[in-house]
């Protein structure tokens, strides 16, 4: 993700050195959102879980689990969207 990151950066800030978009493109929004997606899961929602199975928390497993599912559709349809982006044909080619 940090990698995709990188690459979208450098994408970025040489489309704006050509005057074409600015330094923070569609592509980083994807990546740092998937990113988020997975950081959340993580460092929140995973240690909720493993709470709920002890019976403590105000969630219970169940409820704790859809909320990583949704999460991990959301991360699904960002990578989906950026790999979209970086199959199609390159602006002014053909």
């Amino acid at each position: 993700g940090v990698l995709l990151l990188v690459l979208e950066r450098v994408a970025a800030r040489r489309a704006a050195e050509e005057g074409k978009a600015s330094g923070f493109s569609a592509g980083m929004a994807l990546v740092l959102g998937a990113l988020f997606c997975t950081v959340a899961g993580y460092f929140a929602i995973q240690p909720m879980m493993d709470a709920a199975r002890a019976g403590q928390g105000p969630l219970t497993f169940g409820q704790l689990h859809a909320v990583s599912a949704a999460f991990y559709a959301v991360k699904l349809l960002l990578v989906a969207a950026l790999a979209w982006r970086a199959a199609r044909p390159p602006a002014g080619a053909g």
